[in-house]
């Protein structure tokens, strides 16, 4: 199948231009940068056209490689009141999200090849998104013994972590480690045990030390942003993530909506220096990549204080509207945060991968996945959860007006409303 992409405004890490996408199979076959000749000829052949010319307030529809999540909450198996595969990957897909992480406290906790392949395969069958299931460092998440990482092979995991649990004994800690490193995936880091700052700076020793690829998850503090700034520096094999929440909303937001209910998020919103601070890290680089952390939960659970709120769906609105509607960064580098950079971080920016070829992505180039999202700039919208995809309704934003809508999700060249 051919698919035309015509007329759009094309942005990725590199781009931001007037142009046209041809796509084959899934595949993206040329990228034309003002050029109605060539477009105009690739049109006879094409079985789908889509035109961005008369979008929004007269301006023209954005088109971005679809969006990678380093860090999501798919609740299945055990969890199925909160979210199931199948609302996620809906509401991942209404997020603009091509390709999702999702992390291993699910009941029972994904430990095993075999649950990780199930889980994925449910979400394959589908074909709304790629989802790379998460395996946990120990067997159960209870921090005794490694789980099956030992038997892992390349490109069948591609992170691991214990997500919140950080596992509290160093010697295994550095021993999963070792065999992320052996297989040369990165290791996701909460950095909950005894505080941010100090489970951060625990977990790049060890790193160090085990020579693995780190990555930090939703940096919080002005502390272990700036500490991260410094490891860098001076040559430090890491990455990080923030969450859309962290740099929209503060403890005064938390407050407002029951700081022990609806507002409580682990880690906890901070102060407005906080949150300036992850601003100016996202701007200088220190910062890698956004990921949601979308952690839905039933309304009664949220009122009991379950940490989390819902994030795929409001995701690209909430960046939009506080870091490139207010001039912070561009839209290529917000392109760059929420695709090309996590997919980077995850091997999955060539194209080579599980089957040879075409998993690539994260960007706009010839012989990359055709996975891409389409955004509407001008579009202001009021966010209301009762809309959403995913059954998790517990967004912070509820009821805020957002700059930025995702109108159309495109993968593997196929189209999703």
């Amino acid at each position: 199948m051919v698919l035309v992409l015509k007329n759009f405004r094309l942005v990725d890490e590199n781009t931001d231009a007037h142009g046209s996408v041809v796509a084959e199979n899934g595949i993206i076959k040329q990228v034309y940068i003002d050029d109605e000749k060539e477009i105009n000829c690739a049109l006879n052949n094409a079985d789908i056209v889509l035109n961005g010319e008369a979008a929004g307030q007269g301006g023209r529809l954005v088109l971005m490689p679809a969006f990678v999540d380093l860090h999501a909450h798919f609740r299945e198996p055990g969890f199925s009141d909160k979210e199931t595969i199948e609302s996620a990957c809906l509401a991942a897909a209404a997020g603009g999200y091509g390709t999702v992480a999702c992390m291993a406290n699910t009941k029972p906790v994904t430990d095993t090849i075999v649950q990780a392949q199930s889980v994925k395969n449910r979400s394959d069958a589908l074909g709304l998104i790629d989802l790379y299931p998460v395996l946990s460092l120990t067997k159960g998440m209870e921090g005794k013994e490694l789980s099956e990482i030992t038997l892992l092979k390349e490109n069948s995991i591609r992170l691991v972590s214990e997500d919140g649990k950080d596992v509290a004994n160093d010697e295994l800690f550095l021993a999963a480690m070792t065999e992320a490193r052996r297989i040369g995936i990165p290791v996701s880091c909460h950095c909950d045990l005894g505080g941010e700052n100090s489970a951060t700076e625990r977990a790049i020793e060890l790193g160090k030390k085990a020579g693995c690829l780190l990555h930090i998850a939703h940096v919080s503090t002005k502390e272990a942003a700036a500490m991260i700034r410094t490891e860098k520096k001076n040559g430090a094999n890491i990455s990080c993530e923030v969450t859309p929440h962290h740099i929209a909303l503060t403890e005064k937001d938390a407050a407002a909506l029951g700081t022990e209910s609806h507002g409580k998020v682990n880690p906890p919103l901070r102060s407005e220096e906080d949150r300036r601070a992850l601003v100016d890290a996202i701007a200088d680089g220190t910062i890698d990549a956004i990921a949601t952390d979308h952690a839905p939960h039933t309304t009664a659970d949220k009122e009991n204080g379950a940490p989390g709120f819902s994030g795929l769906e409001t995701a690209f609105a909430v960046c939009y509207s506080a870091l490139v509607a207010p001039g912070y960064i561009s839209l290529s580098k917000l392109s760059s945060l929420m695709s090309a950079e996590p997919a980077r971080i995850l091997g999955l920016e060539k194209d080579s991968g599980d089957h040879g070829g075409g998993q690539g992505r994260g960007r706009i180039a010839p012989g990359l996945r055709a996975d891409f999202t389409i955004a509407d700039l001008s579009a202001v919208w009021k966010v209301d959860p009762a809309r959403f995809k995913s059954r998790g309704k517990n967004s912070p934003f509820e009821g805020r007006k957002l700059q930025g809508k995702i109108v159309l999700t495109i993968h593997n060249g196929k189209l999703f409303h």
